[in-house]
């Protein structure tokens, strides 16, 4: 490569590994993510029996609708914020040392830049997402029958300009940022912390499983609150008078708790451990090999 080519893959590799592990992470997660936001609209409360309702309805094709548009949320949200924090840690871990290494604040400012720039950009894809997960459920008038998440982005933006282009926008950046902090925080330092008694050591595949599905469930803990906020904000519809159940995130958290307790914003959280975790975890399983091919590559 020629030293302008190098300059360019370097400033494009962050963000590149990201999406792809991305993308390979949620191909494999998707059933699941399908059966935690249905749980969340009110179909059930247990995942099996959720699921086997989806089947029996949808067939086995209904666990992955859409996944195009998760496809894409990675392409946007989680290419850029992978990449924007993988290049904020290269540029700031010094020389002969790693991103564990790093202060606690500057890692804290690091998941806080990339997890709330990248929620901003992957939200269009993300509320595609929720709505095309959750339409079969809505009555049949009110279905959009979306084709696939390109068709919902148009339609959104087309029907509903950029209001519902961009609706749940900010409960999708706080989620973001709290999802972001629990996973960037923590992956690094227990890979460090738990590597030396793992078999193969800090960069081995036992010990890359372990610190990501830890990794995974601190995230988790930390977003579901408001990932389930968000999701009640962007599938909400407006009732005969035209007016929507919620006016925004504090609203909606206000109304929920008042309802049905605080632990209602922890709705199906075993589900969504079980989602986020393992998506978090093969997401940084993915990565750290896919940088370990580049480097053998000399890429």
């Amino acid at each position: 490569m020629s030293n302008g080519n190098s300059a360019v893959w370097n400033a494009a590799r962050p963000f590149l590994v990201g999406g792809t592990a991305g993308c390979m992470a949620t191909a494999c997660i998707q059933p699941i993510d399908m059966v935690k936001v249905r749980i969340q609209m009110g179909a059930g409360t247990n995942p099996v029996v959720v699921a086997k309702d989806i089947i029996a309805a949808e067939g086995i094709g209904g666990l992955y609708k859409g996944l195009s548009a998760g496809f894409l949320r990675q392409l946007t949200y989680g290419m850029s914020r992978l990449g924007i924090f993988r290049t904020l840690t290269n540029n700031l871990t010094p020389e002969g040392r790693t991103a564990a290494d790093l202060p606690a604040m500057t890692k804290f400012g690091c998941s806080l830049t990339a997890g709330g720039l990248g929620a901003l950009i992957g939200t269009p894809a993300d509320a595609a997402l929720i709505r095309m997960q959750g339409d079969s459920t809505l009555p049949k008038e009110q279905r959009r029958n979306y084709k696939n998440g390109l068709d919902a982005m148009m339609r959104m933006a087309k029907e509903e300009g950029m209001a519902g282009f961009f609706a749940g926008a900010f409960p999708t950046i706080v989620r973001g940022l709290a999802m972001n902090v629990g996973m960037f925080m923590t992956f690094d330092s227990l890979k460090k912390t738990i590597g030396p008694s793992m078999p193969g050591g800090e960069n081995g595949q036992a010990n890359r499983f372990l610190c990501g599905f830890l990794s995974g469930w601190c995230a988790a803990s930390a977003a579901l609150p408001f990932d389930y906020i968000k999701t009640q904000l962007q599938k909400q519809t407006p009732d005969a008078n035209g007016k929507l159940p919620f006016s925004g995130i504090m609203d909606c958290a206000g109304k929920t708790i008042a309802a049905e307790g605080p632990l209602a914003l922890y709705k199906g959280y075993p589900t969504f451990v079980v989602r986020i975790s393992p998506h978090i975890m093969l997401t940084w399983v993915f990565m750290d090999n896919i940088n370990d091919f580049l480097k053998t590559k000399g890429m």
